[in-house]
């Protein structure tokens, strides 16, 4: 059965996980397109595995006028009542204001191009990855169809406004819903009747184990290796971690940051504030490859976040036995326990970093009693041929009545 994945950017750095469960569904025989509303750029599409899923994508944006124009005539003259229902649709579900019913009139621009692609795909079921800009043009182009929609929750952004408005109407109009976190899964059943609380499934974002680089032995220089992968955002708290950092004041220890972002500038700041270039090291934002070989010659990972849904890098340190400290935070305490595989802490409660660092930074031992667990969990529960079981048995038991087409009242403005 010929299945759509719809993501706002894809292929992405930060969305490796979504071409692991492209490609497990695959190997498991199903026929699967991946659509994208935007065109990722050079940097985005830079590793082998990225340009391969680029040159299979079909996209969006940019979008030739021609094409806008031919996609919106076909679908007008096919079904003018459904046309004109869609379009109302897309006025109704966005939030209030003006911006956010220029972004409905774009959203339904671009859901009928997509409704073009699907047909000519012979796509018969739409996945969407994310509850954002992305989901809603799915969402409308699949209620145009007729056609049965699927949906992932990832973080606690998904229920944030503006997206949490509209949440519960593309929850209703789900065929089925997964949800990467239990936490997740119980903040989307508060949002919807009990009535459609059946469709809300776990699926785990997948590891492929095979893919990963070997544990790196380290070099015993007697420095002490930490690193924190993660985009330089306000929501992943760098500048507490840099904080907590130098109050740990660990001798011959290192921090490395991967990733970039629009704070970076003040993260450099808070370096040379707080006296630490020659510890600290910021790498930029690397090719997936790069970033794990990192990971694997580290000898911890830490996080710092405010807001997460399980994030994947915990996952990857797991796998590559390298333990971790993380923000009791969502779905994290799913993925880490506490003195089992992992160091937990108060998000926010930098003393409380401080004191979680201080202890494996000068605690060998401790280290490697908590990375074997942590590879065994990852095994048991997060490698992606069995992580995406879940969706191949939802799949492999056949298209469910799409929902009946109707003009639902809701809200939508973001974008991408």
């Amino acid at each position: 059965m010929p299945i759509g994945y719809l993501v706002s950017l894809y292929p992405a750095s930060s969305h490796t996980f979504i071409r692991r469960e492209v490609h497990a569904l695959r190997e498991h025989g199903f026929d699967v397109h991946t659509f994208s509303v935007r065109m990722p750029s050079a940097a985005e599409r830079a590793a082998k595995e990225d340009a391969e899923s680029f040159s299979q994508t079909s996209y969006l944006l940019p979008m030739a006028p021609m094409r806008l124009a031919r996609a919106h005539l076909e679908t007008l003259v096919r079904n003018p009542i459904r046309y004109a229902r869609t379009f109302q649709l897309a006025l109704q579900h966005r939030v209030p204001g003006a911006r956010a019913l220029a972004w409905a009139v774009m959203h339904f621009a671009e859901s009928m191009v997509l409704v073009r692609d699907l047909e000519g795909h012979g796509i018969t079921h739409l996945h969407n990855h994310f509850a954002n800009s992305g989901a809603t043009v799915g969402f409308l182009a699949t209620r145009h169809l007729g056609m049965s929609w699927s949906l992932t929750l990832h973080g606690i952004s998904e229920t944030d406004y503006p997206a949490g408005n509209l949440l519960p109407a593309k929850l209703e109009a789900a065929d089925f819903v997964a949800c990467v976190t239990h936490y997740g899964r119980a903040q989307a059943f508060r949002l919807i009747s009990p009535d459609h609380w059946h469709k809300l499934m776990i699926v785990r974002c997948g590891l492929d184990l095979r893919a990963l680089p070997p544990r790196r032995e380290r070099q015993r220089t007697g420095v002490v290796r930490a690193i924190c992968v993660g985009r330089l955002s306000a929501e992943k708290g760098q500048v507490g971690l840099l904080q907590a950092f130098a109050k740990a004041n660990v001798k011959d220890a290192e921090l490395v940051l991967v990733g970039d972002g629009p704070e970076r500038a003040r993260v450099e700041a808070t370096i040379a504030e707080l006296g630490l270039r020659d510890r600290v090291h910021v790498r930029g934002r690397l090719p997936e490859h790069e970033t794990l070989e990192e990971i694997a010659a580290s000898d911890v990972l830490v996080l710092s976040s405010f807001m997460e849904g399980l994030p994947v890098v915990l996952m990857e340190a797991f796998a590559l036995s390298v333990p971790v400290v993380a923000p009791r935070v969502a779905g994290i305490p799913e993925l880490v326990e506490d003195n089992v595989n992992g160091l937990l802490f108060a998000p926010a409660h930098w003393d409380e970093l401080a004191d979680r660092l201080r202890r494996i930074l000068t605690d060998a031992a401790l280290r490697e009693r908590l990375a074997g667990p942590g590879r065994a969990k990852i095994e048991r529960e997060f490698e992606i041929s069995r992580a995406v079981l879940p969706l191949v048995e939802r799949h492999q038991a056949g298209k469910a009545p799409a929902p009946s087409y109707a003009a639902t009242p809701a809200t939508d403005h973001a974008h991408g």
